[in-house]
Parts: structure tokens; C-alpha cells; sequence
């Protein structure tokens, strides 16, 4: 069963939870890390860097952030032929704890030595084992990802031997029902990533054939919680709002939730959820022109570390995001998509990036609007 949506997936969605059910949603602990509030957000690839990273930090309200996934394979090939590390390990060393670095691949060994240098060189709060991805290149071509779903032997050997390799760091995983909906056997699985010793699961509520078509079945995801005995479960899927948020706590035996998607143009979401969670009032969204600004900030970030070229193709796709939803954002991607410079790229978010909500209006009119106004 999904989570019932609210009609309106912004800040004016203001169901905080009353003083008698805010222990629905209490902190909890991924082995000696404390996870308060009990909100993750989710690694998601090409998109949770650094940079996106440490606004969701400067908002608030994560409980425990996570990387991109780090391929394992791939890590060990770069420190030994280039002697450098993956781009994915941007600001990792350096940035504030708690933080999750999550990996893939399907050899047990490789996956321990990468684990290793994470949780003693990079002293990472967690290491996380993706068992989840249904992108065919880790599917089909690596083997990997929720690929590994029809082998609950070998997902085991994988996080024994993470597990071991990265102690006292916890190692955790991240999961789907199953790789069809015809095989769904999430239970027996995390019963196995349970006794190899992982710290926590996350699973999300569709198999790897849904991709991300349908909604998420909570009601399966609750299935698991009566069959793990000392690891929390973390929910994943379709959390869009503060509003459906609340729900999953309220509904599903959850330990904690884990947001994707729905934050990559809502970055503040985190800190609107932490406030309903502990019965405060819901702060408001930021206007269009703070958003505009948060926009041109992240900009900056990317481009420091990848340079005014590269990191203008790479903002692409986030500028798209930031736009998401808003009268005016078709005219705007088609715009940006386009964007090769840093000139480029500030004159169309200048010009097009959306100004207020309402009927979509010409671009000629949107640049004489006036930037400071409370959208």
C-alpha cells in the first residue's frame, strides 16, 4: 500500500505530529551512531556530492547524510593507476560527521577493502552496501545493485566480510523487495543481511523491475520489521512531503525514513520535516528569489571543484531540479540545458528561472519582475 499523498507538497502541508504520537519517530542508533532525527538522506547517483550535501547541512534537519554510491571496483582502480580518488569522494575527509559513504559491487573481498579504507583512513560514520540500484548498467553488466537480490548467499558473504573489515564502523545496506514482483523476498533477505552482521536496512518499497514506475508498497516494507530481531528498518519511498512523512511514522513500524527524490529541488524539506516531527510549526518554504540565490550558491560550489566548464554541464541538471514544479520551469530547462558558461549559466537563471507561482508568463516579462519579491 503507498502512503496517502497531501494534496499540496509544500511547506503550507502542516500535519506535525501531536505530543502523544512524537515518540512514533524517537531517535534511534545505527550501532554506536546516533541517528536524531531519525530522517536520512538518501545517496542518490550524480546527484548527493558535496555540494548538495552541505546545503542540505546549512538547512538542517538529516539525521545522517549519505554519498553517492562509490563504485568498489572503480575506487581501487584510480588510487593504484592515477593515484586520485573517485570524484564521488569529493569533500568526504574534510566535511562535518555523521556521514554515510555507500559502495557497490559484487566481489565480497573488494567490497571489504574499499570498506576498509573508508571506515579507518576516512573515518566515515557508516559504510553502506548497496544492494538496491536497478540501473542495468550495475544490474546487467556488473552484477551488482539489486541484481544480487536472487542471491541471498552471496549478499551475505558480502556484508560478513564488509562487516569485519570495517569494524567498529557500522556497515549497513540498502535494498528493494526484490527483483520482480513475481520474486518478492525481502524478508529473507534482510533476515540475512541481519545475521552477517549489518548494523541497519533501508529498504525501498518497490522491486528492481518497477524502477521507479508506480508507487511504493509500504505495507511490504512493514512485512520485514517483525523478522528482524536487533537492527533498525528504514523506509524508503515516495516521501514527497512533510505530510506523508508523518504518516509513514505514524502508520509503519519504521525506525527511521530516508528521503530522496523529493529533496533534490526541496532541499530544505529535511528541516520542515524535523520541525512536524517534533510538533513545531512547519517553517515556510523559501521564496523564489531565495531560492534563485540557493541556486547561484550551489553553483559556486560545483564550479570551484570541477572547474567553470565541467561544472556548468554538471549544474544542468540540478538547476533543472530547482525549477521543478514552477510555472515557467519547461522554458527554463530548455534554456539552461543549453548553458556553457558561467555568463550563460547566470543570465538564464537570471532571466528564466521561475519568479513567482501562478499562470505561466512570456520570459520578456519575467526579467522585469521584480527579483526580491515574496513568491
Amino acid at each position: 500500500m503507498a502512503i496517502a499523498e497531501s494534496a499540496d507538497n509544500t511547506s503550507r502541508d502542516t500535519g506535525s505530529l501531536p505530543p502523544e504520537e512524537r515518540t512514533l519517530a524517537r531517535p534511534f542508533h545505527i550501532g554506536p551512531l546516533l541517528v536524531d532525527p531519525p530522517v536520512l538522506q538518501a545517496p542518490m547517483a550524480g546527484f548527493t556530492n558535496y555540494a548538495y550535501r552541505q546545503i542540505v547541512r546549512d538547512f538542517g534537519g538529516a539525521g545522517l547524510q549519505a554519498t553517492e554510491m562509490v563504485h568498489a571496483k572503480g575506487f581501487l582502480w584510480l588510487e593504484k593507476e592515477e593515484d586520485e580518488l573517485p570524484d564521488r569522494l569529493w569533500g568526504v575527509k574534510e566535511e562535518a560527521r555523521p556521514l554515510a559513504v555507500q559502495i557497490w559491487d559484487n566481489d565480497p573481498a573488494t567490497l571489504a577493502e574499499v570498506g576498509a579504507k573508508l571506515a579507518h583512513e576516512f573515518k566515515v560514520s557508516v559504510v553502506d552496501i548497496n544492494f538496491g540500484c536497478p540501473v542495468k548498467q550495475v544490474t546487467e553488466k556488473a552484477h551488482s545493485g539489486s541484481y544480487l537480490l536472487r542471491f541471498p548467499d552471496r549478499v551475505g558473504a558480502i556484508v560478513e566480510r564488509v562487516a569485519k573489515a570495517c569494524a567498529p564502523t557500522p556497515v549497513t545496506a540498502k535494498m528493494r523487495l526484490g527483483c520482480t514482483r513475481q520474486s518478492i523476498n525481502a524478508i529473507e533477505v534482510a533476515q540475512v543481511i541481519e545475521q552477517a552482521g549489518a548494523a541497519a536496512l533501508t529498504v525501498h518499497g518497490r522491486t528492481a523491475a518497477d524502477f521507479f514506475s508506480g508507487s511504493a508498497d509500504w505495507d511490504q516494507i512493514a512485512a520485514i520489521k517483525p523478522h528482524l530481531k536487533r537492527i533498525p528498518l528504514i523506509g524508503n519511498g515516495d516521501l514527497t512531503s512533510v505530510a506523508a512523512v508523518v504518516e509513514a511514522f505514524r502508520r509503519y513500524p519504521v525506525d527511521g525514513v530516508m528521503i530522496a527524490r523529493a529533496a533534490l529541488n526541496r532541499p530544505w524539506l529535511f528541516r520542515q520535516v524535523r520541525a512536524a516531527l517534533q510538533g513545531e510549526p512547519v517553517p515556510p518554504d523559501p521564496t523564489l528569489a531565495e531560492e534563485r540565490q540557493l541556486l547561484l550558491e550551489h553553483y559556486e560550489l560545483v564550479c570551484q571543484r570541477f572547474g567553470p566548464g565541467k561544472g556548468t554541464i554538471l549544474m544542468r541538471k540540478y538547476a533543472c531540479c530547482y525549477a521543478q514544479g514552477r510555472y515557467g520551469a519547461r522554458e527554463f530547462r530548455t534554456q539552461v540545458s543549453r548553458a556553457a558558461t558561467p555568463g550563460e549559466f547566470r543570465e538564464i537563471v537570471d532571466r528564466y528561472f521561475p519568479r513567482r507561482d501562478g499562470p505561466a508568463m512570456h520570459p520578456s516579462t519575467v526579467v522585469d519582475e521584480a527579483c526580491g519579491a515574496d513568491c
